[in-house]
Parts: C-alpha cells; sequence; structure tokens
C-alpha cells in the first residue's frame, strides 16, 4: 500500500512546491530588473538635468569651448567606459547632442525607438518587457530633456542584460535549491507519516492471514498508529477473542460428545456381540450391524482426534525431517508388501526443520496409509525429501487413480470421499486431521496430480521457527 499511497503525497507535495515556486521565480526576476532600471532612470534624469543648460549644438565654433558641453560629453564617455552602458543626448530630429560610444545613433527599431519616442512626448519610457535568463536583449531607458517647458531632447541609455541574467539565475538556482532540499524534507516526512499510518494495517493484515491460517491467537497491539487505526485493531481484537472462543466451544462439543457416545457405543457392541452367541454363525445382519458400529467408533474415534488437532499447541523443534520420514516409512513398509504395493524413498540422510515431531510422524502416517489404500497392487508409491528455499518439501506420489481437477478442491474437507471411492475404509477425517496438526507448526499440506495418474501430497516444513501455532512474526499471542 506505501507504494501507492508514497507516490501520492509526492506528486501532491512536488504540485505545491512548483505552484509556488514559478510565482516566486517570477518575482525575483521582476525584482531584480525593477532595480536595474530604477539606476537607469536615476542617470538618464541627471544627464537630462546636465543636458537643459547645453545650447550649443556639437556643428557650433563655440561648442568645443563651451564648459558645460565639454562636461556633459566627458561624464557620458566616463560613464559608458566604466558601466559599458551606451548613452547618448538626441535632438528631437535625431542629431546627437553628445553620445558615447562615438557615432552611436538612436536605435531605429525595438525598445530603444519606442522609449525615444515616448520621452520626445515628454514623459519617461515605460519599464522595458522583462528579461529572462536564456534571453538574450538590452535594456532602453529614455528621460526628456525640457526646457523652458518644451523638450528639446531625450537622453537614452542601452544597457546590457549579462550581468541582470546571472544574478536571476543566481537566484533561481538558490530557489531551486531550497525547494529540492525542501521537497527532500517533506519525502522523508511523508515516508515516515505513510509508514505510521500504514504499520497498523499491516499488522493487522498479517494477523489476518494467521487467523485464516490457522494461528486463532493471533492478535494485533494497538498502541501505534492514528486513532481510527487503533480502534480498529482493537475491534478485530475483540472479534478474534469472540471467533476464537465460539471455535472453542466447537471443539469442546464435539470432543465431548465423541467422548460420551464412545461409552453407550461400546456398551452396543458388546451387546451385539453377546447377541451374536445366540443366532447362526455367519448371520448376514449381525455382522452387518458389527460392521457400521464399528465404523461408527471409527468416525468418533477421529473426530474426538481433529478436535485435539485443532486445539493443542504444536511443540516445535529444530528436528531431522530426513529421519522422520525414513522411520515412517519403514513402518509402513510391511502393510505395502502386504498390500503389494513398492514404497520407496529418496533424499538427503539428515536434513532438519522446524516442527512438531509427533505432529508430523501422525500427518506422514494418515498421508502414506491414503496412499497405500488406494494404489492398487504392483503400483509404486514414492516418497522424497529435498530442500526448496527456505522449506523442506516432503512428496509421497502414489501410482492409484489420482482425482478430478474438482475433487482436488475438495480433498481434505471433513468427512469428504471421493463418490468412485465410498467402498474403501475410513471416515474421512485423516487428511483434515494432518492439516490441523501441520498448520498449528507453520507447516502446509497440498495435493496435485501425479503424472501419468496418482495423487502427489505434499507437506513443507519451515526451515526458520514461524512462533507458537505458526503465528506471524511481529504479532502478539494471546
Amino acid at each position: 500500500m506505501r507504494t501507492r499511497l508514497l507516490p501520492l503525497l509526492i506528486v501532491l507535495l512536488a504540485g505545491v512546491l512548483l505552484a509556488l515556486g514559478f510565482p516566486l521565480a517570477a518575482s525575483i526576476a521582476a525584482a531584480e530588473q525593477q532595480r536595474v532600471v530604477v539606476d537607469r532612470i536615476d542617470d538618464t534624469a541627471r544627464f537630462a538635468a546636465l543636458a537643459q543648460f547645453v545650447t550649443t549644438r556639437p556643428s557650433d565654433q563655440a561648442a568645443e569651448t563651451d564648459e558645460r558641453f565639454n562636461t556633459l560629453r566627458s561624464e557620458l564617455l566616463r560613464y559608458e567606459e566604466l558601466y559599458d552602458i551606451r548613452v547618448g543626448i538626441f535632438y528631437r530630429d535625431g542629431a546627437a547632442m553628445a553620445v558615447a560610444p562615438r557615432r552611436w545613433e538612436v536605435p531605429s527599431t525595438g525598445e530603444g525607438q519606442r522609449a525615444f519616442q515616448e520621452a520626445l512626448a515628454g514623459r519617461r519610457s515605460h519599464d522595458p518587457g522583462q528579461v529572462w535568463p536564456l534571453q538574450h536583449s538590452r535594456l532602453a531607458v529614455a528621460s526628456p530633456v525640457i526646457r523652458d517647458g518644451d523638450v528639446v531632447a531625450v537622453v537614452v541609455t542601452d544597457s546590457p542584460t549579462g550581468q541582470l541574467r546571472s544574478r536571476i539565475l543566481h537566484s533561481w538556482t538558490l530557489l531551486v535549491a531550497g525547494e529540492t532540499a525542501a521537497m527532500l524534507v517533506a519525502v522523508a516526512a511523508a515516508f515516515r507519516l505513510t509508514g505510521w499510518v500504514l504499520k497498523p494495517v499491516r499488522t493487522l493484515d498479517a494477523a489476518t492471514h494467521g487467523i485464516a491460517t490457522g494461528a486463532l491467537n493471533s492478535r494485533v497491539a494497538a498502541d501505534s498508529g492514528p486513532p481510527e487505526l487503533r480502534r480498529l485493531a482493537r475491534s478485530f481484537n475483540e472479534m478474534a477473542d469472540n471467533v476464537e472462543t465460539v471455535l472453542d466451544q466447537q471443539r469442546a462439543f464435539v470432543a465431548d460428545a465423541s467422548h460420551q457416545l464412545r461409552n453407550p457405543l461400546a456398551a452396543l457392541l458388546l451387546r451385539i456381540d453377546l447377541l451374536a452367541l445366540d443366532l447362526p454363525a455367519g448371520h448376514t445382519e449381525v455382522a452387518s450391524v458389527r460392521a457400521e458400529g464399528k465404523r461408527l467408533a471409527r468416525v468418533l474415534d477421529d473426530l474426538l482426534g481433529l478436535a485435539l488437532a485443532e486445539h493443542a499447541a504444536a511443540d516445535l523443534q529444530l528436528t531431522d525431517i530426513a529421519e522422520i520420514v525414513t522411520d515412517r516409512v519403514g513402518a509402513w513398509s510391511p502393510v505395502a508388501d502386504r498390500e503389494q504395493v513398492t514404497l520407496t524413498y529418496s533424499g538427503p540422510a539428515a536434513v532438519t526443520g522446524w516442527a512438531d515431531p509427533v505432529a508430523l510422524s501422525s500427518a506422514l502416517d494418515a498421508v502414506v496409509d491414503n496412499a497405500l489404500k488406494f494404489t492398487p497392487g504392483g503400483s509404486p508409491v514414492h516418497v522424497s525429501v529435498e530442500v526448496e528455499g527456505d522449506c523442506v518439501g516432503i512428496t509421497v506420489a502414489d501410482g492409484g487413480p489420482g482425482l478430478t481437477d474438482e475433487e482436488l478442491t475438495r480433498i481434505g474437507d471433513r468427512f469428504w470421499r471421493s463418490s468412485r471411492h465410498q467402498n474403501v475404509s475410513g471416515s474421512g477425517l485423516g487428511l483434515s486431521i494432518s492439516r490441523a496438526l501441520l498448520a498449528a507448526g507453520g507447516a502446509t499440506l497440498t495435493y496435485a496430480p501425479n503424472e501419468p495418474h496418482g495423487l502427489r501430497a505434499v507437506i513443507k516444513v519451515p526451515r526458520q521457527r514461524a512462533g507458537v501455532n505458526g503465528t506471524p512474526q511481529g504479532l502478539t499471542d494471546r
């Protein structure tokens, strides 16, 4: 969930920073240019004040001796030399009163011509258009020279923008660096925020998965995250308590009922045996009643075993899985020989995993027994052990008729038996008991077709300790 929430927060934060950054960048550029324009206005006003007292033209013979004219011209030349800014004072007809550098003329087009025309109208030129860092242009500012209420000349300055663009670019660099730092801080805060918000969600998800896989004692510590998620965690714990209580009551009922029914059933079977002494030998009805009674006794025993398996806690130990498997294969070999089935084993001599040895042995007995029941004489049943990443896999592959895809989805359900195998003895609870015993220790039992025919039962035992009753790490146990 973090991979979806975190990019969304980052995009929103980036949008906010950009929405603030672009206007701020434009404002910085405008402020830098305005400072330059104000300086040029002051300069043109000063030159205009000097020029209004110059009455001679450069072509007049008296111009060379006119002190005011020479002062004005020297001021312009020094100004151009110091600041590399072209400056000129032009009469209304465009003739130059004094210019720097020499032979510079009134711009005939563009910003300079517009500024000149505005100054001729008796007002200072408007501010030039905004200059951007990648825009190579010049700034033209003009002021009128007024004598006796009339505009007699115009002062024009034409400034390069290299330094202005450099200052704008430098300010923008600082702005980008500041926004980048703010973005990094915001991303770190968003990462911490999403972790704080989603940690209870991940814990709830793990606890839900634990309960779904049989770890009914999984609980969530409601001590972190937003108040709404803490309330959700407390509600989840209450729900889990109620579910566990109901299931405990159900198991207790099944166990009590099975236990209470065994004594009357045993007495009934004894009376059937006594009744059979007074009947002719081989009486079919008595034999049928006795067989049904024994089948009912097996069902009750299996029900009691299932209730105990679902309720008992696993005694997890670091166990030699290969040793247990070879031991059970050896124990079932006489049965396989009697049924004329070839029971074989392949795998390492020793491999360890975390399991309850008694539960694993019982589950393996049920799986091997099931394989021998449905494998016809002359066919093989092969048991193998191999390491599969963080698990140890135990595979029991038989050569029986196998199951259809629909039947594979139901195998292991309580009391379920394939309609094609109703004549095989059993209560339909053996594989359910096996799955419950394995789940208590964090192991799994799955089924798949065995090519070309038959069934493969695969038990996977974790190589790392998962926790009591298979509780995922990071959760609390009640």
